[in-house]
């Protein structure tokens, strides 16, 4: 579950939100009766339904989409590849999804967190997905030879679009997390391994030790 109550129907009296789950569950509560078209359960929007204002901001940065001038399928693969990076399940399988509805084969997008040592990908594929990496993992240290490359193939305005959906969907994989939504809604994996029924001294090691 979410760390936040998700927000019902009944609950809402947001216009914005009650046509946004409208769109998106049909006549149905999304917390009594929840899933969405793409398999998820659709707690993302549940959980950001607790602030309108947050809500709306969310959407109205999907609207960039609308008029980008940026080739929707590198878009894409650049967000999975931040999905990846930034260890969002749910950021990642949604735009694996996306990839798929734009006709890009299965191999490839099964091949996105290994991409460096892939052969399936085109040099301006390996770029922007570069790029990616330098947005999540280097928190947006981009080396200069990079940075050439992608002005040699790129406008400044498809640049700043990838920067910005990059950045922005970096966002969204921290932010479901931390609020533990959709595929995101996993326990903590890195903890420390405990022997099972055994209390015994020497199974412990000591500062002095390590």
């Amino acid at each position: 579950m979410p760390r936040l109550d998700p927000v019902s129907r009944a609950q809402n009296d947001d216009p914005f939100i009650e046509t946004l789950y409208g769109l998106l569950f049909d006549d149905r509560d999304p917390v009594d009766d929840p899933g969405t078209a793409t398999g998820t359960s659709g707690d993302w929007w549940t959980t950001f339904a607790n602030d309108s204002a947050v809500f709306k901001h969310a959407v109205d940065g999907f609207g960039i989409y609308r008029n980008a001038n940026i080739d929707p399928v590198l878009r894409e693969y650049v967000q999975a590849r931040v999905g990846y990076c930034s260890q969002s399940g749910f950021v990642f399988s949604q735009h694996s999804k996306a990839l798929r509805s734009l006709g890009e084969p299965d191999d490839k997008i099964a091949a996105v967190p290994y991409y460096q040592s892939a052969d399936c990908f085109s040099d301006t594929e390996r770029l922007v997905m570069a790029f990616a990496d330098c947005l999540v993992l280097d928190l947006g240290r981009v080396p200069e030879p990079l940075f050439d490359k992608l002005k040699a193939q790129f406008s400044d305005r498809e640049i700043l679009e990838l920067t910005y959906i990059g950045a922005m969907y970096m966002m969204h994989g921290v932010m479901s997390r931390a609020l533990r939504t959709e595929w995101d809604d996993v326990d903590e994996r890195v903890t420390e391994v405990f022997v099972a029924g055994s209390d015994d001294a020497s199974l412990r090691i000591s500062a002095d030790d390590a």
